[in-house]
């Protein structure tokens, strides 16, 4: 199952937090019924790739609509086509070769 990460960065705000929009962005993934894991500076969300690519324009949307001058919007899709894939898998894949 392919693997989008997504962060947004405000720009031209008063304030240089953007938790209020990482919440946003979380409530749209969740609202959507996707699996995600959030991370200090991004989050990563799994699902059908058309999904993740409406989900990401909904979440890009809401935060320019929140007042910002300026969003950036950063993604990176994983999608393999040769064997299955999904968050779980990655993380013990790797978690096994440290042991």
């Amino acid at each position: 199952m392919p693997l989008l990460e997504i962060s947004i960065v405000p720009i031209g705000t008063d304030s240089p937090s953007f938790s209020t929009q990482v919440t946003n962005a979380v409530r749209i993934i969740e609202e959507n019924d996707l699996k995600y894991e959030l991370t200090p500076t991004s989050t990563v969300v799994e699902g059908d790739i058309d999904h993740l690519w409406e989900v990401a324009k909904e979440i890009h949307q809401k935060a320019i609509s929140n007042g910002p001058e300026r969003i950036v919007t950063n993604i990176s899709i994983d999608h393999r086509t040769d064997k299955q894939m999904n968050m779980d898998h990655q993380i013990d894949t790797v978690q096994k070769e440290l042991e």
